[in-house]
Order: structure tokens, then sequence, then C-alpha cells
């Protein structure tokens, strides 16, 4: 039994319920009194800047993490008494040799010909992360090749995230440094705390979590995951040779219907079966 556990969870349809799928009454409540357990390190792991988790957490009454791993990946704060936001500057120095010195800047005008990409807004951008939004019926391939010719042009070495904002109706691209992603931080904060795969899960529902979601952490895909992400992250999950480390939330756990919160607690434990006294549940058998 795992004496411990770090739990890295995204936010957006994932722990918060702003999908439009409903959400199971007091799941949130049995994920906060699992996450009060002083055996429990929770991480939010995000595509949104610090106060756009500040504004979350206080909308929507969550736990106050103990880390943030925001802008998918390419930043990390320890939070520690008193909401004292610390930026992990390691991390930052870390992935920002990628980019060659470049900055968020650099990299739009190397991009500003590219028709198809719309910049998102100032306060979704960061220093090492650049963001667009583009039309769900974009040619990705075509994109991505004359994206990566620019960037190769500027000797930056990036990553392509491309993810779909299902209740906008729009398509998702951020830019990121090659050595930041969501599993390049998550492990990242794995080796800083001492924690294994066998004692850290990973929740998480759409195309930016896929490369956690199909990686040897074990994951759960709450059940209001879009279908094609379901398919996506189980046929790269066994493709990789780690589909035991996937798992998809079905619901019926507890009453519960496997959404958000409740199919983050369905997958704990499915993976920590013993863990449910943590989440202040008895066991049925």
């Amino acid at each position: 039994m795992t004496e411990r556990l770090l739990l890295c969870t995204d936010l957006d349809r994932t722990l918060i319920p702003n999908g439009s799928q409903p959400e199971s009454p007091d799941a949130r409540e049995v994920f906060a009194t699992l996450a009060a357990d002083p055996r429990v390190v929770l991480a939010y792991v995000t595509g949104r800047h610090r106060q756009l988790v500040e504004d979350a957490m206080a909308q929507y009454q969550l736990p106050t993490p103990d880390f943030v791993i925001g802008d998918v990946g390419t930043t990390i704060y320890r939070l520690e008494a008193g909401s004292n936001w610390q930026p992990d500057t390691d991390w930052a120095h870390q992935v920002g040799a990628d980019w060659n010195g470049k900055t968020n800047r650099d990299l739009q005008e190397l991009l500003a010909d590219v028709r198809a990409l719309a910049p998102q807004e100032a306060h979704k951008q960061n220093l090492h992360k650049v963001s667009y939004y583009l039309a769900l019926d974009s040619d990705l391939a075509a994109l991505e090749l004359a994206i990566n010719r620019r960037l190769l042009s500027g000797a930056v070495r990036a990553r392509l995230v491309w993810s779909v904002d299902e209740p906008a109706a729009t398509g998702l691209l951020d830019i990121l440094p090659s050595g930041a992603s969501k599993y390049h931080a998550v492990t990242a904060l794995q080796r800083n705390e001492g924690f294994s795969d066998k004692d850290t899960v990973f929740s998480g529902d759409s195309g930016n979590d896929i490369e956690v979601l199909a990686s040897p952490i074990p994951a759960v895909l709450v059940a209001n995951s879009e279908p094609a992400v379901q398919a996506r992250a189980m046929r790269e999950a066994a493709a990789e040779g780690n589909s035991a480390r996937l798992y998809i939330a079905r619901g019926d756990f507890y009453g519960m219907n496997g959404n958000y919160s409740a199919g983050i607690l369905e997958g704990i434990a499915h993976y920590h079966p013993r863990l449910l006294s943590w989440m202040g549940l008895e066991a049925t058998t």
C-alpha cells in the first residue's frame, strides 16, 4: 500500500465541472477530503496561468494545492503558507534554453505571416508559451510544416500541442519549449519531491493531457472526456506499452457518474483501493 500520494490533476473539465455534462453532487467535497489528508501532495496541472488558477480556486472552492504546474507545463509553483506562490526558477531556466534566448514576442513575430493562426489573448500567453486559435477544419499537417520551418530558421526547439475547446468550437495550439509539457513538468515534480510512478496518479480530459495519459504514470480519463480523446489516449498508451496505466472512468463509483472530480476519485480507487478511507469512504467488500 502506498504511504503517500502525488495527485496531479488538470483543472478545466477535469476537476472543474465547466463542461456540458452534469457533476455528481458532493463529489468535490469527497475530493477535498482526500486532498486534506497530509499524506496527499496535490498538484494542479493546467493550461491556465496563475491568475486564472486563483480565479478557479475561488469560484469553485477548490482545495489549495501544494503545487501548480501552469501554462501547459512551462511554469511550476510551490504554494507555501498564506498562498505564497514560489516559482521554480530552475525549471524556467531549463525550459527557456530550448528557445535559444527567444521569447513569446519573438516567436509571434516569426509566425506573423501564418494566416491560419490567430493569437490568443495576452493573458493566455507567457514568456515561454505562445498560444493561438485556429479553425476546427484547419489542415494541421500543413500548418505544422509551416510553423516548424519558421521555428527552425530561428534555431528554436519547440513542441506543438494541439487541442480543442469544445464549448467554443475552436481549435487551440500551444507552442512550448521542446522540454516543456505537462508530462515533463510532472516528472520533474516527481524527482524533486521523491515520488515514483507507483505513488502518483494523474487525471485529465483533453488533447493536451495525452502525453501524460499515455505515459507510465498511472492516469485516469474522466468520463466526460470526448470519445475521440479516449480513443487517442488508448491508442497511444497501447503503442507505448502502457495500457494498464490508463483508466477511463465509467461511473457507478459510490453512486457517482464518473464526470469531473467523481472520475478522479474513481480512478484513484482503481489504482489504490485502500485509499477509500483517505476519501472518507468505506470499502464495500
